[in-house]
């Protein structure tokens, strides 16, 4: 590998990582990115993990999904380990899934017959959060090797400072929408009910705790239709 290449290649990337409108855009192009910078890497995507479910994102092609869809199943694999909380291991790799493997068996089986090669998984962490699993998957077994790894260590802690940026970025807009929306269903109902701020607000919040519906959801609908119902 030409690092000096790569480094450059790096750079672009993280330029352009910080320049995508939305958290999607920001995912898509990680992976995208890993396919064209890694050596070795046919497809990719970020896994996610809410308890023993998963959840896929920006996946490159059907067979992360199908991988994916089988870690959670056996609630086994390299990217489910790397996405989940407590492990101090961040870095996964599978050279040749012909070679048994004794730390995931069953999955190992089963992802060969998909057609996984090779593979490899990276924790996406920054100093205060951990974001889930950047996965890299070969269809010829030894594929990635340990320039591989590093290439797919440095693109994955770039995406993780992208991906968390992008997410916080995404969240306050919507406090900052949320706030508005609200703000308006309580001037709606101060000016039908002669009710000062403290009073509009509380007719929200009981009627959202009563029905068990989220606040914002309550002040669209009183936007929308001028009324609480």
């Amino acid at each position: 590998m030409e690092w000096r290449v790569f480094a450059q290649q790096m750079a672009s990337m993280a330029r352009d990582l910080l320049a995508q409108e939305s958290v999607d855009a920001t995912l898509a192009h990680i992976t995208d990115s890993a396919t064209r910078l890694v050596a070795g890497c046919d497809a990719s995507g970020i896994l996610l993990l809410h308890g023993n479910r998963v959840e896929t994102l920006a996946p490159t092609s059907d067979l992360v999904v199908k991988s994916d869809q089988l870690q959670e199943r056996l609630a086994e694999g390299p990217c489910f380990d790397a996405a989940r909380r407590g492990t101090s291991e961040r870095v996964f790799r599978i050279p040749d899934f012909n070679d048994e493997q004794p730390r995931w068996p069953a999955y190992a089986k089963q992802a060969r017959e998909l057609g996984v090669g090779s593979m490899m998984g990276f924790l996406l962490y920054t100093e205060d959060e951990e974001l889930g699993a950047l996965d890299l998957y070969s269809y010829r077994s030894g594929s990635f090797t340990d320039d591989s790894e590093t290439a797919g260590w440095l693109l994955a802690s770039h995406a993780a400072i992208a991906f968390a940026s992008a997410r916080s970025h995404a969240q306050l807009e919507q406090a900052v929408a949320t706030r508005h929306l609200i703000g308006e269903a309580m001037g709606i109902l101060m000016g039908s009910h002669r009710l000062n701020e403290k009073e509009a607000f509380d007719v929200l919040r009981r009627f959202s705790q009563e029905r068990n519906i989220k606040l914002r959801e309550v002040a669209r609908r009183v936007c929308e239709q001028g009324r609480l119902s």
